[in-house]
């Protein structure tokens, strides 16, 4: 793939308070880890750093779409709603990653909601967890794929769902789990590549989740205080922009 990248970021929700504040949108957030993993990749590999052309379209409120010429990759956020209902914005969403399917240029990268939202237009269940939330910096056990995409043998990486992909499609390569998810992760060469995890997030911005939900009465005091006593442990996040950079990079 020629440099620039051209990368279309799907804003699949907003954020919240001061994340809101400093970020604008949720594209911001990735259009820093991204760049973040641009930097990672040409200093680990050796590489010119390859130049980023990030678009951002707010596909709840405007459902504005990029057209797929002039771009190289769809990205797709995480979002606070369900990824198996049935909201028009949703469907439509749904339809969108059917066609980025159908073709075989523009890839597809899913995370949280969006890697939800690919299982969903890939035919698989996609439903609430029988296993309840998965929050604040978790552990996820690689796969050797897995190993060799993120650069790394052991992952550790924010998480905010209780919504899950329940099995891999057949066309994917498995790329962890967690205790709590079966389904942490998806790559088909040149495809697509997928995460349960929020690489894009920071102690700051998931202790800011878990204080909203918390007061909102969502989590309960255990879950509070088990997510906010882990939420300041390394997490890989730039480890998984990079192994995003590297997928959009490979023939």
């Amino acid at each position: 793939m020629k440099s620039p990248l051209r990368i279309a970021v799907l804003e699949c929700d907003e954020p919240i308070g001061r994340t809101k504040e400093k970020y604008g949108g949720y594209g911001n957030l990735f259009k820093e880890l991204l760049q973040a993993g641009a930097d990672k990749v040409a200093a680990k590999d050796g590489v010119k750093r390859p130049a980023l052309d990030i678009t951002k379209y707010d596909v709840v409120n405007t459902e504005v779409y990029p057209s797929l010429e002039n771009v190289d990759a769809i990205l797709l956020t995480g979002s606070r709603y369900n990824s198996y209902d049935n909201d028009p914005w949703i469907l439509k969403l749904v339809d969108f990653t059917k066609q980025v399917l159908q073709q075989d240029r523009v890839r597809l990268i899913g995370v949280c909601f969006g890697h939800q939202i690919i299982g969903r237009a890939m035919d698989v269940k996609v439903d609430r967890s029988d296993k309840g939330w998965e929050v604040s910096v978790v552990p996820v056990t690689l796969t050797e794929k897995g190993k060799a995409l993120f650069g790394i043998e052991h992952m550790s990486i924010h998480q905010m769902h209780r919504d899950i992909v329940y099995v891999y499609p057949d066309s994917v390569e498995k790329l962890g789990h967690s205790d709590r998810c079966e389904v942490q992760g998806m790559y088909a060469k040149a495809r697509l590549i997928t995460v349960q995890g929020h690489p894009e997030f920071s102690a700051d911005i998931v202790s800011e989740l878990l204080e909203n939900r918390h007061d909102k009465g969502i989590f309960d005091d255990a879950m509070y205080k088990d997510g906010m006593s882990r939420v300041q442990k390394h997490h890989d996040g730039v480890a998984v922009g990079a192994a995003f950079i590297r997928f959009m990079l490979e023939d």
